[in-house]
């Protein structure tokens, strides 16, 4: 039972203080946009003095067999504390053979890992889930494009912008959304500033009630950080989803999404693959988007955790490389999940104290540890809230 320190991401998207004041440390002004938990090298946490990522490397035993059978000598999962002020980047994420491809064909035309138009930094997938400490604003999935059409109908922009969304109503299903989708990715000179028409519309509907003042409240917010950009426009064909803390979503392989703004726990594989589509001034690969994004419309689904045992609260995904559990400490000692695989724990609220055969740590707000497979019987008890990673193969 190690002791685990985090590294901290300043992305400029992020909140100043959300992230510092669960981990107990002064802001200082700039942004923190992400903690991360795990063994990823491009920046992996620090365990009982070294880093994550050399443990494993000394002494694999720790995964677990299970793990190590499926996914090799590396930590499957990465734990995140993640704070957005705005809008984050459009994005999807690939499947575990096309991360293994785009990998390999990258390192071997010899693009640095570092360089702009790099796309796959690792050959890991990347699904995910978000748990919201706090409300959280997310786009998720593409929404049925004649609920879309319709929407833009009532700003009043529908006819303006006809040329490019026309497909919506004119084709079906996927074919409509990845017409759509594409086009406004090429859309330059005076197209270009069809944003700006449906920023403006938007601003005369801003205080009406349901789906359509939700749709013009969306096109406000994101011009305010992207003025005037054609990524807007893809934003606005996605879902709007509004979580509560302790609810989450689940993102899968290809499903394109974005968060706005709010806090959370984010699990995910042991990635940093990154397909960008919009809202960004980083590199977009169109023709990986075209091979690794799901154009079918969904209806978003928020998740809820099932409860497993008195303080225990699980989230379930179906993915093999990661599983999550929600822990309520009580004054009695509770079995702590996940036994068999290397597991991170971390404290968001209150304060928990593990215990097991070779002792007791208490862990306050902010504080984590790294538990290796083979420390069994480990039980948790106090006052606190934690979230609680372990291998989903064990």
């Amino acid at each position: 039972m190690l002791l685990l320190q985090g590294t901290v991401q300043r992305y400029p998207w992020g909140t100043t203080d959300a992230i510092p004041t669960i981990l107990g440390r002064p802001a200082d002004g700039g942004p923190v946009a992400e903690y991360w938990l795990g063994a990823h090298p491009l920046a992996p946490a620090v365990a009982g003095g070294e880093p994550l990522t050399d443990l494993i490397a000394r002494e694999p035993s720790v995964l677990g067999g299970a793990a190590r059978a499926s996914f090799g000598d590396g930590l499957p999962f990465l734990m995140k504390i993640l704070s957005a002020r705005h809008a984050l980047s459009i994005q999807a994420h690939p499947s575990r053979e096309q991360a293994e491809e785009g990998y390999a064909r990258e390192q071997a035309a010899g693009v640095a890992l570092d360089a702009p138009e790099r796309t796959y930094k690792d050959a890991w997938p990347k699904p995910e889930i978000l748990i919201a400490l706090d409300e959280f604003h997310t786009l998720s999935g593409f929404r049925d494009p004649h609920r879309t059409e319709a929407l833009f109908a009532a700003l009043g922009v529908a006819d303006d912008l006809a040329s490019v969304i026309g497909p919506l109503t004119e084709r079906r299903g996927r074919a409509a959304l990845e017409e759509v989708f594409l086009d406004v990715l090429s859309l330059t000179g005076d197209r270009a500033k069809m944003s700006e028409l449906v920023c403006a519309a938007a601003m005369q509907h801003k205080d009406d009630p349901g789906e359509v003042g939700d749709f013009a409240r969306t096109v406000i917010e994101l011009d305010e950080v992207f003025p005037a950009d054609p990524g807007v426009l893809a934003a606005l064909l996605m879902n709007p989803v509004v979580l509560q803390p302790g609810e989450a979503v689940y993102v899968p392989a290809g499903q394109m999404h974005a968060h706005l703004r709010g806090t959370g726990i984010e699990v995910m594989a042991n990635s940093d693959n990154v397909i960008r589509g919009g809202l960004t001034p980083k590199h977009v690969d169109v023709a990986e988007l075209i091979k690794v994004v799901d154009f079918d419309p969904k209806e978003p689904v928020i998740t809820r955790p099932d409860r497993v045992s008195a303080g225990v609260e699980h989230y379930e995904t179906g993915c093999p490389e990661f599983d999550v559990w929600r822990l309520t400490g009580t004054p009695d000692a509770l079995p702590l999940p996940g036994e068999g695989s290397a597991r991170v724990l971390l404290v968001v609220s209150g304060s928990l104290t593990l215990s097991a055969a070779e002792g007791t740590t208490t862990l306050a707000t902010g504080e984590s540890v790294f538990l290796g497979a083979a420390e069994a019987e480990v039980a948790f008890a106090g006052d606190g809230t934690a979230f609680l990673s372990a291998s989903g193969v064990r």
